[in-house]
């Protein structure tokens, strides 16, 4: 009977039971496709990690991404603690990996204390700032059962957008913003109205105070009623409020995960660039178990 060895970390936190959980497999050579579908649905954590050879020996690992129900082209809170977790085996160089993803190559500078031990790491997201679709404000209020004076719209509409994976990104007033409670049928609605979606309704909200933001995030139709710390979120929208506001660079700090008594902090950055914005989000990570799975 096949064993693999799985470690995981609480992501985006220096505390334990806090921050996002992650399960990161360490070596999934000859697990199938089905394999780690199965082992991501069983961990229930919002994503599982599985580390593969790289396809260019210049790179650190291939690392495939899936959450409960499918496999994601890139996320932000796996890369930081898929790379926490190598970092700690030895695996990076000169603290960088070079994670080889379905959206692109992304890049991972780890975090050491004085004493040498892995504390966190910062990736730098995929891809440029893309934008699609426009979303009607009532229908994002009622996927999140809110009143639609509750979703801002003077600095932007609702609108998906990405840094390598799509969201649908939503200000809402502060007071608001704990108030949010999906609909699943609302969400169903919404997301058959708009075919443009692809299938992929996963709903990032928030409120800002300048460089501060609250946010949280809802994608119930993929299995995740809500998600602690959302990294490429984060990024997209560190991206979208770069290319909002102007400038060539800018900084934030992110809270999320407060309501669902797991607080996580994510620090952003965004930079405009020759080919668009461009965008890194990282934080803390602490280890937590270590297993193995019988297949």
């Amino acid at each position: 009977m096949p064993t693999y060895a799985y470690e995981t970390v609480d992501v985006f936190t220096s505390s334990r039971f806090g921050g996002n959980p992650l399960a990161v497999f360490t070596d999934a050579r000859g697990m199938s496709d089905a394999e780690m579908q199965s082992l991501a649905a069983e961990m229930n954590y919002s994503e599982t990690t599985f580390v593969l050879p790289p396809a260019d020996p210049a790179h650190t690992a291939r690392v495939r991404i899936f959450h409960r129900t499918a496999e994601m082209p890139f996320a932000g809170h796996p890369n930081v603690g898929t790379a926490c977790v190598l970092a700690r085996h030895g695996r990076d160089k000169d603290g960088v990996l070079l994670f080889e993803e379905l959206a692109g190559l992304v890049e991972v500078k780890v975090a050491r204390d004085a004493a040498g031990n892995v504390t966190g790491a910062t990736i730098a997201a995929p891809q440029p700032l893309s934008t699609g679709i426009e979303l009607p404000a009532d229908g994002i209020a009622a996927c999140v059962g809110l009143a639609p004076a509750d979703v801002a719209v003077s600095a932007h509409k609702p609108i998906q957008a990405s840094v390598g994976v799509k969201f649908v990104l939503a200000e809402v007033r502060a007071e608001a913003l704990a108030r949010a409670l999906p609909d699943i049928t609302a969400y169903r609605t919404l997301e058959a109205a708009h075919p443009a979606l692809e299938k992929r309704l996963s709903l990032f909200i928030y409120a800002r105070d300048g460089a501060t933001i609250r946010a949280r995030m809802f994608a119930p139709l993929a299995g995740t009623w809500e998600d602690p710390a959302t990294g490429s979120a984060s990024a997209t929208l560190a991206a979208l409020l770069l290319k909002l506001d102007g400038g060539d660079s800018a900084r934030f700090e992110l809270t999320q995960g407060v309501e669902m008594g797991r607080p996580s902090l994510l620090k952003l950055t965004a930079t405009r660039g020759p080919d668009g914005v461009r965008a890194t989000v990282g934080g803390a990570c602490v280890p937590v178990f270590r297993g193995e799975a019988l297949l």
